[in-house]
């Protein structure tokens, strides 16, 4: 009776912790405060406030195995060639960073009383910014590989890199680290020959291990695998006095290279997102309000201030490293907030008494407060950007704009069809709305007009209303639908040809009278993937048909998953390599067949008109 009592009570408590994250997540990720307040939250909802779940302490050690597994995929993120790419930014504006910004919180904390030990491990803790927020942030503005996106980037990429050597400073600095047993050689030496065993097996092993696993062809035994070495990897670490953290993030790195990196990082996905997110409601269930009730002017105060330090001093290093003022300022602004690896560690701080639990509760206060005025500060940055020079602003001017063909969107791709368009001697008018974009192409004898296309005015404005042709040129899936909706506004009787982002936007315009779409990259991967056959030597022949068979099963597969779903037809893909039978065909009758083939390729290709193509012959 007992037994069954406590497996109710375990269900029960998973019960609630899913539907606190259910339920919290979607709503703050609605107003665009992130995921992690969202766990948060519900954390403080199911424990302090209902006490639904009580022992948050034990749910909170069990859950600290998704940081692990975190570094283990940051670790098969670093690929040696990104880090030599960005070393600049990554290791000389991160450094800069992570240590002055630390040293500058840590006088700060030593100033007001706190013990070195203390302001240490607290100083570097919040000099760590939210990744999670500021990928986001760069994400949905599209700003991921602007200038100041960069640098961002290697800002955090390089604090990721530091959570290692930071939790290993805890274990250094606990009040036992001096003992003579605890740092004798013998411990040293154990602790490097762990170092060594476990890089000998990633370089020597692990490869080896994965490449006999994958040829059993069991998925299950892959994921299994891929558990095995981090648990296998986090343990070695532990059992010779380091982190388990540290051995994750080593498994990770030396795996960096190997093919199955993708599919190990898909196996352990998640894992790792739903430990890490009980990690998250597991430190709002160890919140203790009553501390945060007595210190919240102490709270209110801090969060603010620990923010304008970071933004100074993030300004002033980018300035350092030859950022622009409105790019140094973008930078400043996205990542004054303290990151969610502060929560891991206080909390490894409280367990070796370093910081007391009031402070653990203060400080998580403190960086959840600065997390959820994240979205302020983005904001407050466009008050103090420079204002754009005059001769930078442009008007929407579209005299002898109007001809039967509209191109809308000049980036990579408009470019290459606008190429094709004059060299046939079609008037096309192309419409931007990058002003740097259309001075540019002005240059070089462009007639390129100012506007934006998702705009029906514009669109009207432009002469579109008489148009026999308009190309959907844009990026982004939001853009290319905002387009369209304008187009048919406009000009319900012109033919849409259309530029989609992907494999579902595909499916989806099929269902919106498009007259012909290309996804963005199909048609440059077929190039480059027969090119790639051609250099190493397959018969011109055998490319054409190997070109033409994978075109159809993509397009049969287009068929079946628009009428069962995306996951309809995997069985066409072609998964393993395929030894084609010998050519005994006599060569005329090969030639034969390559002209049928390239026939209904070109067959495809030809765009017929919209009121009466059968939805089954729209290719991608």
């Amino acid at each position: 009776m007992e037994e069954h009592s406590t497996e109710a009570v375990f269900l029960f408590e998973a019960l609630v912790l899913l539907l606190g994250a259910v339920i919290a997540v979607p709503i703050f990720k609605k107003f665009q405060l992130g995921s992690v307040l969202g766990y948060l939250a519900a954390g403080v909802v199911i424990g302090p406030v209902l006490q639904l779940v009580t022992d948050g302490e034990a749910i909170l050690h069990f859950a600290e195995f998704g940081i692990v597994l975190l570094l283990f995929v940051i670790g098969l993120e670093l690929r040696p060639a990104l880090l030599w790419r960005m070393r600049t930014q990554i290791f000389g504006l991160g450094t800069a960073q992570m240590v002055l910004t630390g040293l500058a919180l840590t006088g700060i904390l030593d100033l007001l009383g706190y013990n070195w030990r203390a302001s240490l491990v607290i100083g570097f803790g919040l000099a760590l910014s939210s990744t999670a927020f500021a990928l986001q942030v760069l994400e949905e503005r599209n700003e991921l590989h602007a200038p100041h996106g960069q640098k961002a980037f290697a800002v955090l990429l390089f604090q990721d890199l530091a959570i290692v050597p930071l939790i290993a400073m805890i274990a250094f600095l606990a009040p036992w680290a001096n003992d003579a047993e605890n740092m004798g050689w013998q411990n040293i030496a154990i602790a490097v020959g762990a170092v060594a065993l476990l890089v000998i097996l990633g370089r020597y092993v692990l490869n080896w291990m994965f490449r006999i696993l994958a040829n059993a062809n069991a998925r299950e035994i892959m994921t299994a695998a891929a558990l095995l070495v981090v648990i296998g990897a986090s343990v070695l670490m532990e059992f010779a006095g380091l982190s388990m953290a540290m051995g994750a993030f080593i498994a990770g790195v030396l795996l960096a290279e190997s093919s199955f990196r993708h599919q190990l990082e898909a196996d352990i996905e998640p894992f790792r997102g739903l430990l890490l997110g009980l990690f998250f409601i597991a430190v709002g269930l160890s919140l203790d309000l009553e501390v945060i009730q007595d210190s919240w002017v102490l709270i209110v105060t801090a969060a603010p201030i620990l923010m304008i330090v970071k933004i100074l001093m993030l300004y002033g290093l980018a300035r350092l490293f030859r950022a622009s003022h409105d790019n140094a300022l973008r930078v400043a602004f996205l990542l004054p907030q303290a990151g969610e690896f502060g929560f891991v560690l206080f909390s490894q701080a409280n367990d070796v008494f370093l910081i007391s639990s009031t402070q653990a509760s203060q400080l998580t206060a403190i960086v959840t407060l600065s997390m959820a005025l994240t979205p302020l500060s983005v904001l407050l940055c466009n008050r103090y950007l420079l204002p754009k020079p005059k001769d930078d602003e442009m008007e929407e001017n579209f005299d002898g704009a109007e001809s039967r063909v509209f191109v809308i969107g000049f980036g990579r791709f408009g470019q290459v069809v606008g190429q094709l368009l004059l060299a046939q001697g079609v008037d096309a008018t192309l419409i931007d709305n990058n002003a740097e974009r259309i001075r540019e192409a002005r240059r070089f004898g462009f007639k390129i007009f100012y506007g934006d296309g998702r705009r029906p005015d514009v669109l009207r404005a432009a002469g579109a209303t008489d148009a026999e042709l308009v190309l959907v040129c844009v990026e982004g899936r939001e853009n290319i639908d905002a387009v369209i909706a304008a187009a048919r506004a406009v000009c319900p009787v012109a033919k849409l040809y259309v530029r989609s982002y992907d494999r579902q936007h595909t499916l989806d315009l099929w269902g919106d009278d498009i007259d012909h779409e290309v996804r963005e990259v199909f048609e440059s991967a077929m190039t480059l993937g027969a090119m790639a056959l051609e250099g190493l030597g397959t018969d011109a022949l055998r490319v054409a048909d190997v070109v033409a068979d994978v075109r159809k099963r993509d397009r049969d597969r287009l068929e079946l998953q628009k009428a069962e779903g995306i996951y309809a037809g995997i069985d066409m893909i072609h998964k393993r390599t395929v030894t084609p039978e010998p050519l005994v065909e006599p060569k005329r009758e090969a030639e034969a067949l390559t002209e049928e083939t390239r026939a209904l390729t070109a067959k495809d290709k030809e765009p017929e008109p919209r009121k009466k193509e059968p939805a089954a012959e729209r290719t991608s």
